[in-house]
């Protein structure tokens, strides 16, 4: 059975990944672990008001968090039917990224997804920073990152994005090759560069992404280099329907030297569509 955190902060588009999740593995036998995490950094400001103040801030914030996971529960039961899905709620008075990291290692857990926006804009609590902490913290596994307002139907291409600058591990990409034929899905190996002539190494790369991907649909695209990777990637992603966009955490280093682009946070923040973020 595969084990899946989804974090929520209640909002709509919390919600909406976890319906992109439901969906994407809705023939799978999947344990889901619905957590919440509530630690605004706005307590920290407290720090002069009583022991009892602060008490009674944290009661109320875990009671509220229990009851609203309590309402998700009640809701799964009711109307999502998927024998094969199976539901726990986890409330915990942690950083999301700490949460996530203890979860992660507690419960041996596959996936992480989640949204990358929040139910308001301030900085303290909005997902899409969240992101992006989590990514630096949780590093063992696939992270999904779900854009707001995405509405999955089906999966027909994953894209993944590469600069074959680093070996392909034998493990490292079995979150798409598992997707590709649970929805036999196309995947499109998009490498984004000035030019495309390839080094002796980036050609044994290449080798032994073929032989990983054997016997799946898969084929190799050439994206030209415009304004910066991450505007590359998503401007390529962005026309084709029904897919998925995935990345090993450790690509393309070599732009982040070169340029300073910071490529995985700007993917993090400013994909239109879910973003898989391979474990390096």
């Amino acid at each position: 059975m595969k084990k899946i955190v989804l974090t929520t902060d209640f909002s709509e588009n919390a919600w909406n990944a976890i319906f992109t999740a439901l969906k994407i593995y809705a023939d799978v036998d999947c344990h889901f672990y619905l957590l919440h995490a509530y630690e605004p950094s706005t307590l920290n400001l407290l720090g002069t008001k009583s022991q009892q103040r602060l008490g009674v801030i944290y009661d109320s914030l875990s009671k509220h968090s229990e009851q609203e996971l309590e309402e998700m529960l009640r809701y799964f039961e009711i109307n999502h039917k998927n024998p094969k899905h199976k539901f726990t709620t986890v409330s915990k008075s942690e950083t999301l990224e700490e949460a996530v990291k203890n979860i992660v290692r507690q419960n041996d857990i596959d996936v992480l997804m989640m949204g990358t926006q929040g139910a308001t804009g301030a900085k303290e609590v909005f997902l899409g920073s969240n992101t992006v902490k989590v990514l630096k913290t949780v590093k063992n596994i696939p992270i999904f990152a779900i854009p707001g307002g995405f509405n999955f139907q089906k999966l027909q291409t994953i894209i993944f994005a590469t600069d074959f600058t680093k070996p392909f591990k034998k493990n490292e990409l079995n979150t798409i090759i598992e997707l590709a034929k649970l929805w036999k899905a196309q995947i499109e190996i998009v490498h984004v560069a000035i030019e495309f002539n390839l080094n002796d190494t980036q050609n044994t790369n290449k080798t032994t992404l073929k032989e990983r991907f054997a016997g799946l649909d898969y084929q190799f695209k050439n994206v030209p280099f415009e304004i910066n990777i991450s505007h590359s990637i998503d401007a390529y992603a962005g026309n084709i329907d029904s897919s998925i966009l995935s990345i090993i955490r450790h690509q393309h280093t070599f732009w982040e030297k070169i340029i300073g682009e910071a490529v995985i946070k700007k993917i993090a923040f400013h994909s239109s569509i879910p973003v898989i973020f391979l474990p390096q």
